[in-house]
């Protein structure tokens, strides 16, 4: 890299910082976008996806066994556990997430063996050692905005109790709490004592996709902010809550 000029180099740093990726992968990103980052995060990304490498079903099969329950032919939350300890990650990590995005799962805390096998057939994966190499790399796409889109949405169905149309309302904060986190919406706790304090009650879909609209798209000092838009009468009655109580003033975030 010593034979990059400034300006390039600070880019490779910037883009391994980010996406996790080797010197050479950054180099060979960047080199194809002409040196712009987005364009190289769009090479990345897209090379990355397309992965499907080799993966050995006798590995799998061996690495489903040693996280299945012993009575039921699925993955449940103790061998989720003892994944997380093999992956040196924290089971409320939100890589996991992505993680249970890869495999397309239907419940938290729970793969089917398809789900399983899917998922880390995708991502390349038929060991532990490629498994957590690859944590960086799932770490990486929340940076990326459609992808950090498309796991925000799958949240909802994934963390919602089976049967339920509707998100409890505490497992609702916990995952905007966890996701927002990343995602650095300063309003993140205001709206969640807003609704302990005056909502209560289970989230629908609508207003859990609607508030990564309103968090993106909205300053957080709501200059911007539609009073004759569409969005949903919760939304619109966090903006008078955070007026009422002087969160917002004279079109500044206090």
């Amino acid at each position: 890299m010593h034979k990059l000029g400034r300006g390039h180099r600070d880019k490779v740093q910037q883009f391994m910082t980010i996406t996790g990726a080797s010197e050479k992968l950054a180099l060979q990103a960047l080199k194809a976008s002409d040196w712009h980052l987005e364009g190289a995060f769009d090479f990345f990304y897209g090379q990355q996806s397309h992965i499907k490498s080799y993966t050995d079903t006798t590995y799998l099969e061996e690495l489903y066994k040693r996280y299945k329950d012993p009575y039921t032919d699925m993955i449940l939350p103790d061998g989720i556990t003892l994944l997380c300890n093999d992956l040196q990650v924290d089971p409320q990590d939100i890589v996991m997430l992505v993680v249970s995005w890869h495999m397309k799962a239907s419940t938290m805390c729970e793969y089917s063996k398809e789900e399983f096998f899917t998922g880390l057939q995708a991502l390349g994966i038929d060991s532990l050692e490629k498994f957590r190499e690859r944590i960086p790399f799932m770490r990486s796409e929340l940076k990326d905005e459609q992808k950090f889109r498309e796991i925000y949405n799958f949240a909802f169905g994934w963390a919602k109790e089976k049967g339920q149309k509707s998100l409890a309302l505490d497992t609702a904060i916990g995952m905007w709490q966890l996701l927002f986190a990343e995602k650095q919406w300063p309003l993140v706790d205001h709206w969640c004592q807003f609704l302990q304090a005056r909502h209560n009650k289970a989230i629908s879909r609508d207003t859990w996709s609607q508030l990564l609209e309103f968090a993106r798209t909205v300053d957080p000092a709501l200059s911007n902010y539609d009073a004759e838009g569409a969005w949903p009468y919760l939304i619109d009655e966090f903006v008078e809550y955070l007026n009422e109580n002087g969160i917002i003033q004279s079109g500044q975030f206090k």
